[in-house]
């Protein structure tokens, strides 16, 4: 074990300290990067948004004595052309917007992590076959693909609606985990662990996560931003109404009902606000994941 723990430190890996430590120096060096510590604050909002605004805010409720007011007092962003608050809609729909991206990502990183790494560590027809699989998956236009798993599962709940979006987002990160598990494989610190006869759960849990974490972490960033593109299109298209808030309904009620013809600024706020929403989350995640790998990589901290 003392070899092992020698050859971990001489390859860079930092195994020490406690989480709450850890915590505290990945907070500082995320508000150390300027970029970094824009998107943290822009997420932040956004997630505060959505765990307390729907609480905060009352459902919007239809009066269409009030439809398409301008922005007052009363209705910050005005009124849709049911005489609904936009300002409610937009809140109680980031929570919906969020909750999906987030289910989106978490099936996409848990199937990619167990192909790619699976795929890695054991080759040989395994790797064929589930490179096999990844390629297939590759090859199909994901878009298309979604519409049809849309219409073809009954998406009635978030949770289905992330797992549609995530089936198909996984096999890009599955084969870049595969090739970073591959360069891990012949390090001598995973050797010393074969050696010891260490199984391959405690392998892929204490020696490959903690290399491919900062990697998985920036690619799950980037699949809940695709996540929340693609569930906004989805929703345009009528293809998942399932929620009237969300942005992407938002957006198809702006153009069907609305329709943008009746002139005047309230329908372009109405369609500009769910908008601006995918913008500025987009921009959030970006600047965010910046730092995002020097927090999480200690070799890069050195």
């Amino acid at each position: 074990m003392a070899l092992k723990n020698e050859l971990v430190k001489e390859q860079g890996i930092e195994k020490k300290g406690t989480f709450l430590e850890g915590l505290k120096d990945f907070f500082k060096i995320i508000w150390r990067n300027k970029m970094s510590r824009v998107g943290l604050i822009i997420v932040s909002i956004f997630i505060l948004i959505a765990i307390f605004g729907p609480i905060l805010v009352a459902e919007p409720k239809s009066d269409f004595g009030i439809r398409l007011k301008a922005p007052s007092a009363e209705h910050w962003l005005g009124t849709d052309y049911a005489g609904r608050d936009i300002f409610s809609m937009f809140i109680k729909g980031t929570r919906t917007v969020l909750m999906v991206a987030l289910y989106a990502g978490i099936f996409a990183v848990v199937i990619a992590c167990g192909v790619g790494i699976t795929s890695g560590l054991l080759g040989g027809k395994v790797d064929t076959v589930l490179m096999m699989i990844t390629d297939i998956v590759l090859t199909m236009p994901q878009f298309p693909v979604i519409m049809v798993l849309s219409m073809v599962i009954n998406v009635s709940n978030n949770i289905l609606f992330g797992f549609v979006l995530g089936i198909w987002s996984w096999a890009a990160l599955a084969k870049a985990i595969r090739t970073q598990v591959l360069t891990l494989k012949d390090k001598d610190f995973i050797e010393a662990s074969r050696i010891m006869g260490i199984s391959n759960i405690d392998i892929i849990t204490k020696d490959v996560l903690p290399n491919i974490v900062s990697f998985v972490a920036i690619n799950f960033i980037s699949i809940m931003r695709g996540a929340i593109v693609s569930s906004v299109n989805l929703m345009v298209l009528g293809l998942v109404p399932i929620n009237g808030t969300h942005w992407g309904m938002m957006l198809q009620m702006a153009i069907a009902q609305t329709s943008l013809l009746y002139g005047g600024l309230q329908p372009i706020v109405n369609f500009m606000t769910p908008i601006m929403g995918i913008l500025l989350f987009q921009l959030g995640c970006y600047l965010f994941a910046m730092g995002l790998d020097e927090a999480m990589n200690p070799r890069l901290r050195r």
